[in-house]
C-alpha cells in the first residue's frame, strides 16, 4: 500500500491529528496512481482549504493548493489548458460541499475528466470544528452544541444525480476497496468521485461519545452497508438500519466528457 516513491521526505512530519484517516486516504489514493502507472510529471493534485486539503502538499508532483471550495474550479482550468495531465482532486466535506457546492455539481454535470477523492469527516476539522452539509443530524459540533438539526447532504448520490461517469463510496477502514474504487476511477474518463468516510477524532469524535479512534473506526465498519444489500432490503419492504450508509459502487456508466487525454 505505501508508495514511497510520491511522497515528499521534506514535508514530513505531518501536520494531522494522531489517529486522523485522511493519511490512510492518501496512501490508497497513490496506491491506486502507482497500479495506474502515472508518472509523476504528467499526474497534478489539487485541493482547496482544510485538512484534508494539505494532502498534495506531501506529495512529489506539481500541485495547486487554491482558495477555499475552489478547488474543483482550478482542476477544471487545469484540464482544458492541459488535457494531458492526469488531474487528481483531493477536498473534504466542507470544502466541496459547502462553499464548493456549486463547482461541484457543475462539474459533475460537465463530467470534466479528473478523479476527485472527498474525505468526508462530518466537519469543518481545521477551523474550529463546525457543522458541515454531512454533519448527521443529532450530532454535535461547535455550531451545533444541541445537535444538528438539518438534514446532511448523501454527496455520492448528489453526485450520481448530477452527472458523474464513476461514483462510488467506501471508508478508511475498507483500504483495499478503496484501493480498487480510485484506481476503477482512474480508469473511467470523465469525472469520477469517490467518497471516503474517515475519522476526525480531534473535532467530530471526542463530541459525539467517539473518543477512541478505535471506536471510530469501528462505527465506520458496523454502518456500512453494500449497496447490494440495501436494495434487497428496499426490494422486501424491510427497513434500512438507523444510522446506516452504502459503500460500493454507485455508478459507472459513458456520458460523454470535458478534457479526456488525447
Amino acid at each position: 500500500m505505501i508508495a514511497p516513491d510520491w511522497f515528499r521526505d521534506d514535508r514530513l512530519p505531518h501536520i494531522y491529528c494522531t489517529g486522523c484517516g485522511n493519511g490512510t486516504v492518501i496512501n490508497c489514493t497513490l496506491a491506486a496512481v502507482e497500479e495506474m502507472g502515472w508518472k509523476r510529471n504528467e499526474t497534478v493534485f489539487i485541493s482547496g482549504i482544510g485538512c484534508s486539503s494539505r494532502a498534495p502538499g506531501y506529495i512529489l508532483t506539481d500541485s495547486l493548493h487554491t482558495t477555499h471550495g475552489r478547488a474543483l474550479a482550478f482542476a477544471t482550468g487545469v484540464k482544458m489548458a492541459r488535457p494531458d495531465l492526469h488531474v487528481v482532486v483531493f477536498t473534504g466535506d466542507g470544502d466541496l460541499a459547502a462553499i464548493g457546492g456549486n463547482h461541484f455539481i457543475h462539474a459533475c454535470r460537465r463530467n470534466v475528466d479528473m478523479t476527485v477523492v472527498c474525505m468526508n469527516n462530518h466537519i469543518y476539522g481545521m477551523t474550529g470544528g463546525q457543522g458541515s452539509p454531512t454533519t448527521p443530524p443529532g450530532a454535535i459540533s461547535t455550531t451545533t452544541p444541541y445537535g444538528m438539526s438539518e438534514p446532511a447532504f448523501d454527496l455520492a448520490e448528489l453526485a450520481v444525480a448530477a452527472g458523474a461517469n464513476y461514483v462510488a463510496r467506501w471508508t478508511s477502514y475498507h483500504v483495499k476497496e478503496l484501493t480498487k474504487a480510485v484506481a476503477a476511477g482512474m480508469q473511467t474518463p470523465g469525472l469520477a468521485f469517490i467518497e471516503v468516510r474517515t475519522q476526525c477524532p480531534t473535532n467530530y469524535g471526542r463530541h459525539n461519545k467517539l473518543r477512541r479512534v478505535s471506536e471510530m473506526i469501528e462505527h465506520l465498519r458496523s454502518h456500512a452497508m453494500l449497496v447490494a444489500k440495501r436494495d434487497r432490503l428496499v426490494a422486501e419492504g424491510k427497513p434500512i438500519p438507523e444510522g446506516a450508509f452504502t459503500v460500493g459502487e454507485l455508478v459507472r456508466r459513458s456520458r460523454p466528457a470535458m478534457g479526456v487525454r488525447p
